[in-house]
């Protein structure tokens, strides 16, 4: 037979308010909180959530929506997340958007109809009316890696304009004047389009001239960052330098390198962005813009707590966080 709340009360002594408080998120005195938690171990009990959730109106669910899971970077946030939640006692309902806004439009009426008690988007779309039906259900939202154009909510990320200038910048310091960019297509992307601006700004302010063979833009990929990285190998005045705005593009860029006649630093400077596995494994250590991950996907967890349990949902708040770059040996400093 299944342990109950009430069996949880004779072996703590404490009263069913204050473990009924505890088993619905609340917060109770931490010698109490040690003793639920040890009488729920050792009783092994199991919260009826379905009933519950009738009492309180709550599932303790949370839905991520994600662009695309088989993502690296997808992928470390979703973990980071999931950890932060279930630190709070939160299920988690993972769902993949494939690139397509169709599909991500379709992701959040499913969650909706799951009643979730929130959800988490790392978005395709540019425009908020995806997530119409999360509105209506007064479901909060929290975006995370990228706001909307057209609304303002919630939303967790970096400053990813100034993370390529300062990327680009370090090019500059080590006398690169001749800097290509790979980058996602800025009229879809919005990361994309803001790194650009990124190095834009930086090659600007340098008065340094951006030949438009320099510029690769197209999809977030391995194999588009292979293909860029071999045509500007193979240019008549190859760049010294290139800056890698994203992580798929700068493992496919180091792949077409390693095919190379060429060697990095020695013929070809390159910096990455997001350290993920790809700057422990190479040699030479790629120079990589650092996103706090954990940060990222634990402060996107406390603003939609904050929001389920508030009674003010209207308010919106951004959460900007910094970046690093993380020093490697893939940069040659060239002579002034």
């Amino acid at each position: 037979m299944s342990s109950t709340i009430r069996d949880i009360k004779e072996r703590t002594g404490l009263s069913l308010a204050t473990i009924s408080k505890f088993l619905n998120g609340g917060n109770v005195l931490p010698e109490n909180k040690i003793l639920i938690e040890k009488a729920i171990r050792e009783l092994r009990y199991e919260p009826n959530e379905l009933a519950r959730g009738l009492v309180t109106n709550k599932t303790r669910t949370v839905g991520v929506v994600a662009y695309d899971i088989g993502s690296l970077f997808n992928g470390t946030l979703l973990r980071y997340i999931g950890q932060a939640l279930r630190k709070e006692r939160y299920g988690l309902l993972i769902c993949d958007s494939q690139n397509d806004q169709t599909v991500e439009a379709e992701n959040i009426r499913f969650l909706v109809n799951k009643k979730v008690d929130g959800i988490i988007v790392l978005p395709i779309s540019r425009s908020a009316a995806f997530l119409k039906p999360a509105k209506e259900a007064d479901i909060p939202v929290v975006l995370l890696d990228r706001p909307l154009a057209d609304e303002s909510l919630d939303c967790v990320r970096i400053d990813n304009r100034k993370a390529a200038y300062r990327a680009v910048s370090r090019l500059i310091e080590n006398h690169h004047r001749k800097i290509a960019v790979i980058c996602s297509d800025e009229r879809n992307e919005y990361t994309g389009y803001e790194r650009y601006k990124g190095y834009v700004a930086a090659m600007e302010d340098a008065s340094l001239p951006i030949p438009r063979d320099y510029v690769r833009k197209r999809d977030h990929s391995i194999e588009f960052g292979y293909e860029s990285m071999k045509k500007l190998l193979s240019l008549h005045d190859p760049p010294t330098a290139v800056f890698l705005s994203n992580y798929e593009v700068s493992l496919g860029a180091v792949m077409a390198v390693n095919e190379s006649e060429l060697s990095c630093p020695r013929d070809i400077s390159l910096m990455g962005f997001d350290d993920l596995i790809l700057s422990h494994i190479m040699e030479p250590r790629l120079y990589m813009v650092v996103q706090p991950m954990q940060e990222m996907g634990e402060k996107a967890c406390e603003l939609l707590l904050q929001k389920i349990n508030s009674k003010d949902k209207a308010l919106s708040s951004e959460i900007i966080l910094s970046t690093r770059i993380s020093d490697g040996n893939s940069i040659a400093q060239l002579t002034a």
